[in-house]
């Protein structure tokens, strides 16, 4: 049925205690006591603290809700209370329909069993008849790519393999509500993609929720998105792009460069990017500008200069683009001395997100480094759209037929 309410979470509160000591205290207290976990919301006691706290949100078939925030955020809590791992102690959960989980690497599988066992087992578990297993068993083994291996205990996979099992039988066994954690980072690009194809296929018949640090992920399926911190709601919506604005507001912090490697030649003063003045160590650039960059290096012993080159990182830590300036000639230059370079970067065409640059000066082009540090500049682009990809390319639209 279209529109229809798959998953609705009413007042979600739950606590932990910081002891395991206390822990056990309290929880004999509370059974004399007679209080049931999910009877009644009650204060805080010493050492305990709120995992998360009064969640609210529905989700309909079809729609996808994006979980994000910091580690210790509360949102691996709140997956394992949805999936029935653990109770609540306050509020109410109610899941319509069959629930397929990707919750952790793992989860779920038998050890010692076999892969194909272990499909069996989790088919059953959410309800399936041996014979509409049989029926499904063929397009898991092909999905998760283990046709060698089906056979094989599980303890003796690859986390690789364990994440493209584990996904094969939550996506090929029809759930009407798919739950996936982080796991889908173990796994490599061309099974990413493949997952990524999957969920489209399946996502109208579906409710997914969908855990990620990953924020181009979290763009390219979301529908809708929660932002978590320290157990509660900071940003809540249909407006996917402004939750990961927010998150990504949330690393404003000015990272510290980090060396990497020096033979004490030289070292880097200052960089900066002309005429932007940093907010809290990162500057603030829109898409589309042209920017000015700035080094300072101090000269220790070279007695030629040095060929600079950058290299941009995502927040993620993936290198998205290089750049090798042209014009850089490597001219004899005095000892203890202080060069100056300023570099002009055309039309930043990086799609919305923080980016590091790595600085690296060498001998010559991709030669004897001499000098190399992270996050020499980092910067944030400004754009309305959040995008999928890590580049959004200026174009536009000359010629329509109808």
């Amino acid at each position: 049925m279209d529109n229809e309410v798959l998953v609705k979470v009413e007042g979600l509160s739950k606590k932990f205690c910081k002891d395991l000591k206390t822990s056990l205290w309290y929880g004999v207290k509370d059974l004399v006591s007679g209080v049931r976990g999910s009877s009644e919301e009650r204060e805080l006691r010493p050492k305990e603290f709120w995992a998360i706290k009064d969640i609210n949100f529905e989700l309909k078939r079809g729609e996808c809700l994006g979980l994000i925030g910091h580690n210790g955020a509360g949102k691996s809590t709140l997956l394992k209370i949805l999936n029935g791992l653990i109770n609540p102690d306050a509020g109410k959960v109610t899941i319509k329909g069959r629930v397929g989980a990707l919750i952790e690497l793992g989860a779920g599988f038998n050890p010692i069993l076999s892969g194909r066992e272990n499909i069996y087992n989790n088919g059953a578990i959410l309800g399936f008849s041996r014979k509409e297993i049989d029926s499904k068993l063929e397009a898991i083994i092909d999905f998760a790519e283990l046709q060698e291996f089906i056979d094989m205990p599980v303890q003796h996979y690859s986390s690789g393999m364990k994440v493209r099992l584990g996904f094969a039988v939550a996506a090929q066994m029809e759930p009407d509500v798919l739950i996936i954690d982080e796991v889908l980072a173990v796994g490599d690009l061309g099974f990413i993609l493949k997952c990524f194809k999957t969920i489209d296929a399946i996502l109208p018949q579906t409710a997914v929720i969908f855990v990620s640090h990953n924020m181009p992920m979290v763009s390219r399926i979301c529908s809708q998105i929660i932002l978590m911190d320290k157990g509660k709601v900071k940003y809540q919506g249909e407006n996917v792009s402004k939750g990961i604005d927010q998150y990504y507001n949330s690393f404003l912090t000015g990272e510290e460069s980090s060396l990497v490697y020096t033979d004490n030649s030289i070292s880097l003063e200052e960089a900066f990017i002309e005429g932007v003045e940093p907010i809290n160590g990162i500057y603030q650039v829109s898409w589309g500008d042209t920017i000015q960059l700035n080094f300072k290096i101090k000269n220790l012993t070279l007695s030629k200069m040095p060929y600079i080159s950058l290299v941009i990182y995502d927040k993620e830590q993936r290198g998205v683009a290089e750049i090798f300036p042209t014009g850089q000639q490597l001219n004899d230059i005095e000892y203890k001395g202080f060069i100056d370079f300023s570099f002009k970067l055309n039309n930043i065409y990086l799609s919305k997100g923080i980016y590091h640059l790595t600085f690296n000066a060498s001998e010559s082009k991709s030669f004897n480094t001499y000098y190399k540090i992270h996050k020499a500049i980092s910067i944030k682009i400004d754009h309305e759209e959040q995008m999928w990809t890590p580049f959004l390319l200026d174009s536009e639209l000359i010629n329509f037929k109808n």
